[in-house]
């Protein structure tokens, strides 16, 4: 398992002193824009709906008397955290929000009382943008590195140009041991990155499991995520793929996963631009089991501030079988403006 948990965390120590700050000014952001979506299938037939876009930022900065720089952001999202099924029922306004100090010397520590990602996971998404979660209402169908909310998100300070150094943590709670992830991300050649990020899920689970039961245990237990991404931008052209795989302590392999996805992108003119993406997601929970496989096409044009987007995604075998029920399409259209 990684044991990164200790990395940078007593350089921090002195500054992780309980404070009082006097309130400063904080800016709002947020987007003018409709959607209109229609998904299609066997369970979903000519759904359609329309949406806009509902989430403010709230945020502010200011520097210290000691040098250091604090920043503050809170988010507002309607119907965030909904758990209530019933008819009528909302979810809480309140979505993710962050505390960061940063200096030079020291680097970003940022607190997440809630929508923080591990380091692994801010590195972990496809190559093509999980376009799998748009099919999938849990959000758990690619496996990551554990992150739970209240929990800290480190950016070493400069070591070497072009290259950022990441490392989270998040605490035990209850009986589950405690998460911890790195990252890394160079961007020293023209118009290259490379990204790799590795993170631990370790779950209660894990506690007492010995080899005579581990193989027919129904949950991870102890987990390791690895994310390896690289993309590449030539002129008007830009390619990207990622490999994603999550390796779990299960003796018979069932609750490992593998996720290979790439895209292309192409810049027709300032206006215009055009990208073509896939996702393949490979379960190890059975022998007999397909992979879900996911497809994106997605073109836009920007015209004084205003940018139509239509997009067409494809999705088969969601739930890793042949069933047609699992087979789905998206038509997605959306104005927005800046202003």
């Amino acid at each position: 398992m990684n044991n990164f948990k200790k990395i940078g965390m007593t350089a921090l120590a002195a500054s992780l002193v309980s404070t009082s700050v006097f309130a400063g000014e904080m800016a709002v952001t947020g987007s003018a824009k409709i959607n209109y979506e229609i998904y299609s299938g066997v369970e979903q037939d000519s759904s359609k709906s329309f949406s806009m876009g509902n989430q403010l930022t709230f945020s502010g900065s200011g520097e210290l008397d000691n040098g250091m720089n604090v920043a503050l952001s809170f988010v507002l999202d309607q119907g965030d955290d909904e758990t209530d099924t019933a008819a009528g029922a909302k979810g809480s306004p309140f979505d993710s929000h962050s505390v960061s100090i940063s200096s030079d010397a020291m680097g970003t520590l940022a607190f997440h009382g809630e929508g923080g990602d591990s380091a692994q996971n801010a590195v972990g998404d496809t190559a093509a943008g999980n376009i799998w979660d748009n099919f999938d209402s849990t959000g758990t169908i690619l496996k990551e590195s554990g992150m739970s909310t209240n929990s800290i998100f480190y950016t070493l300070p400069s070591m070497v140009d072009d290259l950022t150094v990441t490392a989270s943590y998040s605490p035990n709670k209850g009986q589950d041991e405690a998460d911890s992830a790195f990252a890394l991300s160079y961007a020293g050649v023209e118009g290259l990155t490379v990204s790799y990020g590795k993170g631990s899920s370790d779950g209660d689970a894990a506690r007492g499991v010995t080899a005579a039961n581990q193989a027919t245990s129904l949950t991870d237990g102890n987990a390791d995520t690895t994310t390896m991404k690289v993309s590449y931008a030539y002129g008007s052209l830009t390619v990207a793929y990622s490999d994603h795989d999550h390796d779990a302590d299960k003796a018979d392999g069932t609750n490992d996963q593998e996720a290979t996805s790439w895209k292309v992108s192409y810049t027709v003119s300032d206006a215009i631009s055009v990208s073509y993406a896939t996702e393949e997601i490979d379960s190890k929970a059975s022998a007999t089991n397909e992979d879900a496989e996911y497809t994106k096409i997605v073109t836009s044009y920007t015209s004084g501030g205003m940018t139509i987007s239509a997009n067409y995604q494809e999705a088969e075998n969601i739930d890793f079988s042949t069933d047609l029920n699992q087979d789905k399409e998206y038509y997605g259209l959306s104005l927005s403006f800046a202003f």
